[in-house]
C-alpha cells in the first residue's frame, strides 16, 4: 500500500509600506521611540487601502507590524478589514529599518552635525551612533525573514506592514541585486502593495506585484507621494 505525499504548502506575503509619516513630513529621524506616527493625509492612504482589503474580501492568517508607530498605525487602521474579524497584529522587528540609537527623534541635519555621515557600503559593519544597528545587522534581519517566514506560517496568508527599505532589500536580496543606487532605484510609495508567494515544492519567492496603488488614484484626491 503506497503512501500518499504531503500536499505542498505555499505562503502568499503582502507587504505594506506605512502611509505618509510626520517624520518624513519634518525630515527626522526616527526608529521606535522618536516616530510620531502617520500624518492625517496618511491614515487617508491608510483608510483607502483598508477599503481595497474589504471590497477584496481578503482574508488574511496573519497580521504583523513592524514595531516602530507609523507602521502599528497602519496596522491598526487596516485590521478591521481582515478575515476572520479580530485577527490580532503582532509585532515583529525584524520588519523594522535600522535602528537609529541614540539619534532616534532628531532631524537629519542634527543627527549629521551629531554624528556625521557614514556610507553603508564602505563601513557596512558599524553603526552610526550608539545603539545603533549597522546595515549588515539591518541586512541579516531581512535574510532572516526571507528564509524564516514560510516555516512560521505555512499555507498562510499573512499581511505585514512595514518600511519601504525593508521592501527594497527584500526584493534585492532575494534576486541577488547589487546595489546600484548611481543607475538606478525603488521607492515603493505610501500605502502600496507588494505581493509575494511562497512555492515549498520550489523552495523558493515568486513576484506577484511591486508597488501596487491602484487603491491611491488620483482622480480621489489621494496620492502616495
Amino acid at each position: 500500500m503506497s503512501s500518499v505525499p504531503p500536499q505542498a504548502w505555499q505562503v502568499r506575503l503582502l507587504l505594506v509600506r506605512h502611509g505618509e509619516s510626520e517624520h518624513a513630513r519634518l525630515g527626522l529621524v526616527a526608529g521606535e521611540r522618536g516616530c510620531p506616527g502617520l500624518t492625517p493625509r496618511g491614515r487617508t492612504q491608510a483608510r483607502a487601502l483598508r477599503q481595497r482589503l474589504i471590497d477584496q474580501q481578503l482574508r488574511v492568517d496573519t497580521l504583523l507590524s513592524s514595531p516602530v508607530p507609523r507602521a502599528r498605525e497602519t496596522a491598526r487602521i487596516l485590521r478591521p478589514a481582515l478575515h476572520p474579524a479580530g485577527a490580532a497584529v503582532a509585532v515583529d522587528r525584524n520588519l523594522g529599518e535600522p535602528d537609529p540609537g541614540e539619534g532616534d527623534g532628531l532631524t537629519t541635519d542634527q543627527f549629521v552635525a551629531r554624528y556625521g555621515t557614514l556610507d553603508p557600503q564602505v563601513a557596512p559593519d558599524r553603526p552610526r551612533c550608539r545603539g545603533g544597528e549597522s546595515w549588515n545587522a539591518f541586512l541579516a534581519r531581512v535574510r532572516d525573514t526571507t528564509t524564516s517566514l514560510p516555516t512560521r506560517f505555512p499555507d498562510q496568508t499573512v499581511l505585514a506592514v512595514t518600511h519601504a527599505g525593508f521592501i527594497v532589500w527584500f526584493f534585492l536580496g532575494l534576486f541577488a541585486v547589487p546595489p546600484s543606487a548611481d543607475r538606478a532605484r525603488l521607492d515603493p510609495a505610501f500605502a502600496s502593495l507588494t505581493e509575494w508567494e511562497f512555492d515549498e515544492t520550489q523552495r523558493n519567492w515568486r513576484l506577484i506585484s511591486f508597488n501596487d496603488t491602484a487603491h491611491l488614484q488620483t482622480d480621489t484626491g489621494i496620492s502616495s507621494d
